[in-house]
């Protein structure tokens, strides 16, 4: 199902830079625009495994390689972090694999005195500290209309689930947990035809994976199809009740999860998603990376 979408929150707030800028001379402080920079992750908490930091910026970066030499990368095991722009806005950061649990990662952010585009600056000098949690990975197999998690490689759950149905197919590929609600508004795209338009009020138990509305969520409407055909608009259907429930297979799963644990859907008809929406970066290879 499609909602709205994804905001990338948690600002990060105020900076002194160490890079140099390819423009012009800095006008007073007065006088200077900020960039706007903000990223999504709160200093202090815990994600997944499968965790990208995402900074993106309120206007367009034309220095990239001067924004590029403003962030670094602490890491208790020594990961190598790289960035990797989507347009002119954004930049995500990620070690060339899955982070290993326990790791403490702080971003170092020195941007504030970084001429990011003529008369442009980035606005912010923060730095930001996180922790990798337990290994938790789970597969969406969408032929076989099931979903297994395992933790530390060892299988933890198997739920039936029910997948997009034809037109509306679910991505294959491997996404990342970017938001955790107790309780989401769903409604179809402006324009859906008649027979596909939907407003469900009170969705339990919502995981996001992409920017274009794909979750893994409570479904009480269709739990006869879970585990036999796949009906929803694309999101993948975990059986709970109406307003939910903590003993759910959806509740159950939901409250096992963090922000950052990769989902990967597989043998779906859809196509494959696309390494920008939502934190869906681990589908593009580290070469191209």
């Amino acid at each position: 199902m499609a909602v709205t979408t994804l905001v990338l929150t948690t600002a990060v707030g105020g900076l002194t830079a160490g890079a140099g800028s390819a423009f012009a001379a800095q006008p007073a402080a007065a006088e200077r625009q900020s960039a706007g920079p903000y990223d999504n992750v709160t200093s202090g908490s815990t994600y997944g495994v499968g965790m990208i930091v995402s900074l993106n910026f309120r206007k367009a970066v034309r220095n990239k390689a001067a924004v590029d030499k403003a962030i670094s990368f602490t890491t208790s095991d020594g990961s190598k972090v790289k960035g990797h722009w989507f347009g002119s806005y954004r930049v995500d950061f990620r070690p060339e694999k899955f982070w290993k649990p326990g790791t403490k990662v702080t971003v170092h952010y020195r941007l504030n005195n970084v001429q990011v585009s003529p008369g442009v600056y980035g606005g912010v000098d923060s730095d930001q500290t996180f922790t990798i949690g337990r290994d938790q990975r789970t597969t969406v197999d969408a032929a076989k209309h099931t979903m297994t998690t395992a933790r530390g490689g060892k299988r933890v759950s198997s739920y039936p689930i029910t997948a997009g149905k034809p037109g509306y197919d679910s991505w294959n590929g491997i996404m990342v947990i970017s938001e955790k609600d107790e309780h989401v508004e769903m409604k179809s795209a402006p324009g859906a035809p008649k027979n596909e338009q939907y407003d469900v009020k009170d969705v339990p138990h919502a995981l996001r994976l992409t920017d274009s509305g794909t979750y893994v969520h409570g479904n009480y409407w269709a739990v006869d199809s879970m585990g036999r055909s796949n009906v929803s608009h694309g999101c993948i259907g975990v059986q709970d009740v109406e307003h939910g429930s903590n003993s759910s297979n959806a509740g159950r799963f939901f409250r096992s999860s963090l922000v950052g644990d990769p989902v990967t859907v597989v043998n779906s008809d859809g196509g494959k998603v696309a390494p920008d929406n939502g934190l869906s970066g681990w589908n593009l290879g580290w070469s191209k990376w």
